[in-house]
């Protein structure tokens, strides 16, 4: 469980990126973050392995303070993938993924053992292994991003717009393969991204910010498509929030009945000459 209790990070020049953020994402789900540019997103992700530190509040992994654990002792427990992948170019696809299980003592023949199940974990295939970053595709390269920040099986993933540099289909992909791992394995994830839809597919939980770090709304993505908390939440998540929202409805609950039905050119029953 990963808290946010009265989260301020202003900085020097008095900007203020979040203010008062107060929120829990619970054990095991996909809690989205999601505003307009500006609003925070990122920073209130950094803050949570200590990139950034708040200037007021806590952020609590667990019940513990993450100020309380050295920045380095935090992070080999958080997995964290960003929008470019960040994979070192001069390294195969293979020791890319084992540069954690390296860094936290395994030996290269384990490590490297390890990273060959993690990215037949995401759907790579064998052969690239040994090809180097710049050799693959957009979605390929997030893959393997993925692979790597869950090499160290950590409890917690931070994903920071992983998926918006890709193309609308492998985008699609990648998102039904955070679905099936977040399902297989029991993260609790952090998701930021700008785009509405993304959040409502993706997330138990969508986290709506405003301009100047406020939350605007907190609820499950039905709710938030359903009941809008103001202006601002309603603007942004569309006017067509009502359909998007029929995605949420069980079929089951649907009274199914026929309908009245007429022949082009007959009247319909009780009507009196022309009726249109």
């Amino acid at each position: 469980m990963i808290e946010f209790r009265a989260v301020t990070k202003r900085f020097d020049d008095g900007t203020v990126a979040v203010d008062d953020l107060d929120l829990v994402a619970q054990d095991g789900q996909i809690t989205v973050f999601v505003g307009p540019s500006g609003c925070g997103k990122t920073t209130s992700l950094r803050m949570v392995n200590r990139m950034i530190d708040p200037t007021s509040g806590t952020v609590r992994i667990d019940g513990q303070d993450v100020a309380s654990r050295p920045p380095a002792e935090l992070r080999r427990g958080i997995g964290y993938v960003i929008q470019q992948a960040g994979l070192f170019p001069h390294r195969t696809v293979l020791d890319n993924v084992a540069t954690v299980p390296r860094l936290t003592g395994s030996t290269r023949r384990a490590a490297r053992s390890r990273a060959t199940e993690l990215l037949e974990l995401v759907g790579m295939p064998t052969e690239v292994a040994q090809r180097y970053p710049a050799q693959l595709s957009g979605g390929q390269q997030q893959r393997v991003g993925v692979a790597r920040a869950l090499a160290a099986d950590p409890p917690v993933l931070l994903m920071d717009e992983p998926f918006s540099a890709v193309d609308p289909v492998v985008r699609d992909c990648l998102q039904e393969e955070l679905l099936r791992l977040r399902g297989e394995l029991g993260k609790t994830i952090l998701f930021v991204t700008h785009d509405i839809d993304e959040a409502v597919k993706l997330g138990d939980a969508v986290a709506v910010l405003r301009e100047g770090g406020r939350l605007a709304q907190y609820d499950a993505p039905q709710r938030l498509l359903a009941e809008p908390a103001d202006e601002f939440v309603a603007g942004f998540v569309g006017k067509d929030r009502g359909y998007r929202g029929l995605s949420f409805v069980d079929s089951d609950g649907l009274p199914v009945h026929e309908l009245p039905t007429i022949r082009i050119g007959r009247s319909p029953p009780g009507a009196a000459g022309c009726w249109w």
